[in-house]
C-alpha cells in the first residue's frame, strides 16, 4: 500500500512551524548563543525553511490545480504568502509584520486548496497519486 500524504496539511504544519520559530524561538531560548548555536538568526537555516515551505506548498497547490479544482485563487494567495515570506528577509525591520502576513496568506491557500480538493469528485481527494 502507498503511502497517502496529505500535501496541504504538511504545508500548513510547516508554515506553523515557521512562525513559531521566528516569532517565539529568540524569545524562549536566547541562551542558544551562549551553548554555540545560533538557528534563530541563521540565513542558511531560514532559507532552508522557506525552500521547504515552497516545494511542499507549489507540489501541494499545483497538483490541487491539475487534478482536482483548476482554480487559480489558493496559487495566488499562497504566491502572495510567499512574497511576504521572501520579503521578511530583506527587509528586517518588518521582519515580524510580514511574517505574520506570510503565514496567514499561506496557510490560507492551502486551506483553500484542501477544501477545494474535497469539493472535488474525486474519491480520494488530495493525497499523492
Amino acid at each position: 500500500m502507498p503511502l497517502k500524504i496529505n500535501w496541504d496539511a504538511a504545508g500548513i504544519f510547516t508554515s506553523i512551524l515557521c512562525a513559531i520559530h521566528c516569532a517565539l524561538l529568540p524569545l524562549i531560548l536566547t541562551s542558544l548563543p551562549l551553548l554555540g548555536l545560533n538557528i534563530s538568526h541563521n540565513s542558511a537555516f531560514e532559507w532552508i525553511m522557506i525552500g521547504l515551505a515552497f516545494i511542499i506548498g507549489t507540489y501541494s497547490l499545483s497538483h490541487g490545480y491539475r487534478k482536482h479544482h483548476q482554480s487559480f485563487t489558493p496559487l495566488i494567495i499562497f504566491a502572495i504568502g510567499f512574497f511576504f515570506l521572501a520579503a521578511k528577509q530583506f527587509f528586517t525591520t518588518y521582519h515580524l509584520f510580514f511574517l505574520a502576513l506570510a503565514v496567514i496568506a499561506i496557510i490560507a491557500g492551502h486551506f483553500m486548496n484542501l477544501r477545494l480538493c474535497n469539493k472535488s469528485k474525486c474519491v480520494d481527494p488530495h493525497h499523492s497519486h
